[in-house]
């Protein structure tokens, strides 16, 4: 409720702000979600959890003020707004910032240390031995530095204003998100849609770990073609290129398109491996490239995902020679039974494929069988997208969710999902159109969501893989690398006829796929679970569509045949001045903490907000600075209109100038909500702006003497009562419209004048003005001015605020106080434009301290204003 007497400092100031709200708004509960008892009343967002492996960065800052925006207004449109925030706390990124944090390694045949101290901090990099500790050991000091980074987090994205409750934060690593995580996937498991399997595996042999598809890029790789002459049936060479030649070992046929008049002849007959003497057959595939290279082309197995197609679909024999750690294997291939040829592959065993390389095109050099020098070449090569060297293809038993066999299904999900903006939808499309894997889901790390997986020990002690051991449902979550399996003893752990459990890990994307069944209560809260489900809104980053997007998609299909949530709103990159994505891997990132000291929370946020969905964002100090003056002049503006005597009970807004003005904020109202509506907040911003400084500069200007009750030179009424209910209006209204953006300013100047917040205040209606912003009768006292009703909001306001700019102008130009009388203003222009300025007269000639104003005759089809100062005295 309004206060009867406004409580303004002498100097509002921007510092400070985030402080006094920050803690306001904790202490007031807000933004605390309270369920309605009907899901029709809630908007519900599926927050992205930002990954806890460092530092947030300013393209977090961009993209989740979006997201806030979104919940800020849908809130103050009356919904309860289910705003949860996440830390996705597990996986690749925090073990590597554990290892380099601590100087530390996971060695999981080390015993559990209880004892074991934490590991001060590394200070330089090789400054001390890297520290070998038990996989338990390794979990708790994740545990610990995941904690601390959260808190940081937390504090940041508080001082950001983010209207988060924070009351419901989750990780995904925690029991909650450990239990719906194995429940998911042992109803997936019953279902028979997760299944086990041996199969050819992208490997990153620095990570040691598996890699799914959707975690692929492609990066230029320099390299060299090698032309080999392979052995042919009638002695004669045949000639392939390649740029793998230390694979030669792993050679299981030549392939050739069937189209190909080269190969007809060759096509099942056999040709000789070169050095290694192993006879392989020459096969037709329509995948081969009859314009690359020689035309014909070795499968190894396996050198890239085409050796896997062929091999799949050629039913073509194995021979790996690559292990997990990207070293040459020990032992030669199963038919290379060759003397010479297995001599040869004793110089390689243990070298790495690039020492291999280099031994291998030795030989071939040797024997003849090199044709020429190799070619240098870039080409794309496939690496995880946060490795560093390029991935290699080992044969290992990983855990797979079922995809393709739901394609047309997902195609169809994301046909009913609303996309902001739409072009994105292309995107999934492509992605679940080029599906040839299912979901990889397992990894061989250790800071992650465990298998809830056990496997019976025969009488040798080997795994039967194919009769796991399983939890009951209500025992979870479980470890099975420190639990014990029902009907089971801990003494029977590694032991003949015992057990052991599954070693591997969720991947990072198969947690946090779940992020609405977390948040939303799935198998735990029911009725929160029937309120928030199917969400209303996934916000997240464009360039993750293929992974967390599809992958939410794919689990809400697979559980509740139903999309996750109805809209999914995309954010750009942040790109720095060279036109660069922003990432820690490049490092050249930016902090935002500094920002936010230096400028303010409101002016960063004004920054992110000029950021349109799915479109890339210059990183920008400038516009930083634009919205530090916004919010700086929303302050002042509305200390200046709440220093005005308060409008009498009984006040109605008769002048034109003040009903043109609301009719005018109507129409922005109007537009911004339906740009907000649509997630289209650049576009809502971007209108109240504008007005917004139209009102600072021009009407306030026009109607400030007025608002004072003082009259003008010639003593015609002042419309005071008018004025100020319109200023008062008019705050009120740009208050509520700018709080989403600049949620500190908005909520400092609302304070002085109301007890409850501005966020909880409802959001301005199109037609809150109601009859005050539609032309009457002309106001007493003014009969002499054309009737108000017959002359447009916009136009008005136009014609008078070209008037003042000009007088304004001119004083300026003369270098003369704003103070300066003016002798004469002499106006001509359309018909309309006259008319519309009469409206306005009196307060165009109190505002410019015009003697004498002439309006007229008509003529011409612009305005033309000319303005005399009073002479100098």
């Amino acid at each position: 409720m309004p206060v009867n007497t406004p409580n303004m400092p002498e100097r509002p100031s921007l510092d400070g702000l985030e402080a006094k709200w920050t803690d306001r708004w904790e202490q007031t509960g807000v933004y605390r979600f309270e369920a309605p008892g009907d899901r029709a009343s809630v908007f519900s967002i599926d927050t992205p959890p930002p990954t806890v492996s460092g530092s947030l960065h300013v393209g977090h800052v961009f993209s989740y003020t979006h997201t806030d925006i979104v919940a800020r207004f849908q809130r103050m449109r009356g919904k309860h707004v289910f705003y949860p925030m996440g830390w996705d706390d597990n996986g690749l990124p925090t073990e590597r910032r554990v290892q380099n944090y601590y100087g530390v390694r996971c060695e999981p045949s080390l015993p559990y240390d209880p004892e074991l101290p934490v590991p001060e901090p590394v200070v330089k990099k090789g400054a001390r031995p890297i520290l070998n500790v038990s996989r338990r050991n390794f979990v708790e000091l994740c545990e610990r530095l995941t904690a601390e980074d959260e808190q940081v987090f937390e504090q940041l994205w508080r001082r950001l204003g983010l209207s988060v409750d924070w009351s419901m934060t989750y990780t995904t690593i925690g029991r909650d998100a450990q239990r719906i995580s194995q429940l998911a996937f042992l109803r997936l498991l019953t279902n028979g849609e997760a299944y086990q399997k041996e199969a050819p595996t992208l490997w990153d042999v620095g990570f040691r770990t598996a890699v799914a598809q959707a975690e692929l890029e492609d990066r230029d790789h320099a390299g060299a073609w090698h032309r080999i002459a392979f052995t042919g049936p009638d002695g004669e060479p045949v000639f392939i290129e390649t740029t793998r030649p230390e694979l030669l070992p792993a050679c299981v046929a030549l392939i050739a398109h069937p189209d190909d008049e080269r190969y007809q002849s060759l096509f099942g007959r056999t040709v000789t491996t070169p050095v290694f003497g192993v006879a392989v057959p020459v096969l037709a595939h329509p995948a081969a490239e009859p314009d690359r290279g020689a035309g014909i082309a070795m499968c190894c197995t396996f050198g890239d995902l085409t050796d896997v197609l062929w091999w799949r679909e050629l039913n073509l024999s194995a021979r790996t020679v690559v292990g997990r750690d990207g070293r040459i294997l020990p032992d030669p291939p199963a038919g290379l039974d060759d003397p010479e040829g297995r001599k040869a592959y004793a110089e390689l065993a243990g070298a790495t494929v690039h020492t291999a390389r280099e031994r291998v095109v030795a030989m071939l050099r040797g024997s003849g069988d090199l044709d020429g020098e190799p070619r240098p070449t870039v080409r794309p090569v496939k690496f995880y997208e946060k490795g560093d060297k390029p991935l290699e293809i080992v044969s290992s038993r990983q855990w797979f969710i079922r995809s393709v066999d739901h394609q047309e299904r997902l195609l169809e999900r994301g046909a009913e999902l609303t996309w902001h903006p739409s072009y994105m939808k292309a995107r999934y499309d492509d992605w679940v159109r080029g599906l040839t894997s299912d979901w990889l889901i397992s990894r061989q790390r250790f800071f992650g969501v465990p298998f809830p997986i056990w496997y019976p020990l025969d009488e040798h002690g080997e795994p039967d893989l194919s009769a796991p051991i399983l939890p009951a449902e209500n025992a979870l979550p479980v470890d099975p690398s420190s639990d014990t399996p029902p009907g089971h003893t801990p003494d029977q752990r590694g032991v003949p006829g015992g057990f052991v459990g599954e070693n591997d890990v969720m991947d990072t994307w198969a947690t946090s796929s779940l992020s609405p069944q977390l948040v939303c209560g799935w198998e735990s809260d029911p009725e929160l679970y029937a309120q928030t489900f199917p969400m209303d809104l996934r916000p997240q980053g464009h360039d993750i569509i293929r992974t967390w997007l599809f992958a939410t998609v794919l689990r809400a299909e697979l559980d509740a045949h139903t999309l996750p949530w109805r809209h999914t709103a995309l954010s750009g990159w942040i790109l720095d001045p060279d036109r660069k994505k922003m990432s820690k891997s490049k490092g050249n990132v930016v902090t935002p903490m500094g920002l936010l000291e230096q400028f303010g929370s409101d002016a960063v946020r004004y920054w992110a907000a000029s950021g349109r969905p799915g479109t890339d964002t210059a990183f920008d100090e400038g516009q930083m600075k634009i919205g530090r003056r916004l919010a700086m002049k929303l302050l002042n503006a509305g200390r200046l209109i709440l220093g005005f005597p308060a409008p009498a009970a009984d006040a109605v807004v008769d002048r034109p100038l003040d009903r043109a003005m609301l009719t005018a904020l109507d129409e922005v109202v109007r537009s911004a909500t339906e740009a907000l509506e649509d997630f289209e907040y650049t576009t809502a911003l971007e209108k109240t702006e504008r007005f917004f400084w139209f009102f600072c500069d021009d009407y306030l200007e026009l109607v400030k003497q007025r608002a004072y009750g003082d009259l003008a030179e010639d003593g015609a009424p002042g419309g005071a009562e008018s004025a100020r209910l319109a200023l008062r209006t008019a705050l009120s209204t740009l208050l509520r419209l700018l709080a989403p953006f600049l949620p500190y300013a908005a909520e400092e100047t609302w304070s002085w004048w109301h007890d409850d917040s501005v966020h909880a205040a409802g959001w301005p209606a199109a037609d809150a003005a109601g009859a005050a912003v539609r032309f009457g009768p002309p106001a007493a006292g003014q009969e002499g001015s054309d009737a108000a009703e017959e002359v447009s909001a916009d136009e008005l306001l136009t014609s008078a605020s070209a008037v003042i700019t000009a007088i304004r102008r001119a004083k300026s130009t003369a270098k003369r106080s704003m103070r300066t009388p003016v002798r004469l203003v002499r106006v001509q222009g359309p018909a309309l434009s006259l008319s519309a300025l009469r409206a306005a007269q009196d307060d165009v000639r109190a505002a410019g301290t015009v003697r004498v104003l002439e309006i007229g005759p008509a003529e011409g089809a612009e305005l033309s204003i000319e303005v005399t100062l009073e002479a100098e005295e």
